[in-house]
């Protein structure tokens, strides 16, 4: 292994791959600063702003194959320990200044359209066009202006700014473009020097995804944070780059159960945004994760449990998301979403239903006996122990099955005992030792 640099060595890369393509792959990590493709010897060298990056993003792809268009691409760190701009000799990327930006927007919680980012952008100059798209790295837009001057002023205010309060990051490069492409004057595309375009193509309209299907508020996972959650790699079985959010959930028990029970039990791999019993197949639901990674984390842990005397079936659905009405329940808000603080935490604590549950949030007076009677009428408990934490009680209950620990974990999580909210996940410790 060469020493770590904030350069990569991509090999293995086909004339069929664009230098966007290579951008969605290591946006996760951090800010790229320049990229050189060797299109010569089907290689490329990138920069990323610092080491600490570079070494997340090798440290996943050493784990994961990484693909595109499916083909494997091959990294590693560069010899270099920087590009010079003699290295990108005529490539003109990156710090090459142009009047055509990318912007990429991380953490993005509200839908941005043209009408916002041309807000944002106008201050700095006469914009003339933008286009925006969304890719697995997340919402990206090509904003052109008149002149290169405004281009570069508005990279230099505005990079690494946010749009909202908190969320909604602007990442800004330069494009290579020459000239935006702009056929329609819609929420997604607008050329501002031709208002008379039309809004979409005539009878095409049914193909043009709608805006509220690319964007569901998808909060970018951060594919380096979730490895190291992890301890660096991701666990058996999951490939990190699923970006379907909705997943089916079929063979559920209709008369046990509802909305609430399945949150309690997905609500362990990652955010819900919302859940829809399906009415014509009673044992049908589909849950809408935060994102393709949690929704793969569900997928993964859940198939085959036991719940309600039926075995799961958990499978990624065809709808890329649930639309809101009145047979959906909306968890988007909900305090109870178990990965709004310290989400790496809550993904080291993933696992398939075990037969120990493990209760916190626990009234401070509360005794081993109310913790049996708070659960023991969904099976039969093999040992309990109560603990205390940085101050904090905490339990933990052994049943004899899975299917009972899952029973009780899906009934009483988020349930109120003596005016605390209880929370429960599954522990993966074996057994319970009394000297906890």
């Amino acid at each position: 292994m060469t020493e770590p640099s904030k350069v990569i060595h991509v090999r293995n890369v086909g004339h069929e791959i664009s230098e966007n393509d290579l951008l969605q792959l290591f946006q996760p990590f951090g800010v790229i600063t320049k990229l050189v493709m060797l299109r010569a010897k089907n290689q490329a060298l990138l920069q990323m702003q610092d080491v600490p990056s570079a070494i997340n993003a090798l440290q996943l792809y050493t784990n994961i194959q990484p693909t595109i268009r499916g083909r494997n691409v091959y990294v590693q760190f560069s010899s270099h320990q920087e590009l010079t701009t003699m290295d990108q000799n005529t490539q003109g990327r990156g710090d090459e200044p142009n009047r055509i930006l990318l912007v990429t927007i991380h953490h993005m919680l509200y839908p941005i359209t043209v009408e916002v980012l041309h807000q944002v952008f106008s201050p700095h100059g006469f914009v003339e066009k933008i286009v925006t798209f969304q890719k697995s790295a997340g919402f990206q837009a090509l904003i052109q202006y008149q002149s290169r001057q405004c281009a570069v002023q508005a990279r230099t205010s505005l990079q690494g700014r946010n749009i909202y309060d908190g969320c909604c990051q602007l990442d800004i490069q330069f494009s290579n473009l020459d000239e935006l492409q702009v056929n329609y004057n819609n929420d997604r595309s607008r050329d501002f020097t031709n208002p008379n375009l039309p809004s979409e193509q005539k009878g095409r309209s049914s193909q043009q995804p709608a805006y509220g299907d690319v964007v569901g508020y998808p909060q970018i996972p951060n594919a380096a944070a979730i490895a190291a959650a992890f301890g660096g790699g991701l666990p058996p079985g999951i490939s990190g780059t699923n970006d379907r959010c909705t997943v089916l959930a079929s063979n559920l028990n209709p008369d046990r159960i509802d909305e609430d029970k399945l949150f309690n039990l997905f609500s362990l791999y990652g955010n819900i945004v919302r859940i829809k019993l399906l009415r014509n197949k009673p044992d049908h639901a589909l849950v809408q994760m935060g994102d393709g990674f949690q929704a793969e984390l569900a997928v993964h842990f859940l198939k085959g449990a036991m719940l309600f005397g039926k075995r799961l079936e958990v499978n990624f659905s065809k709808h890329p998301n649930i639309t809101q009405g009145s047979d959906t329940h909306e968890y988007m808000h909900s305090n109870l979403n178990r990965f709004n603080r310290n989400a790496a935490k809550n993904y080291r604590y993933c696992c398939s239903p075990t037969k120990m549950i493990h209760l916190s949030t626990l009234p401070q007076d509360i005794t081993e006996e109310e913790i049996g009677n708070l659960v023991e009428e969904h099976g039969t408990i093999v040992n309990t122990k109560l603990f205390e934490m940085n101050g904090k009680k905490q339990a933990l209950v052994l049943f004899e099955t899975e299917e009972e620990a899952t029973e009780a974990l899906v009934c009483k999580h988020a349930t109120s005992l003596a005016g605390s909210i209880v929370r429960i996940s599954f522990s993966q410790l074996q057994s319970i030792r009394e000297n906890h």
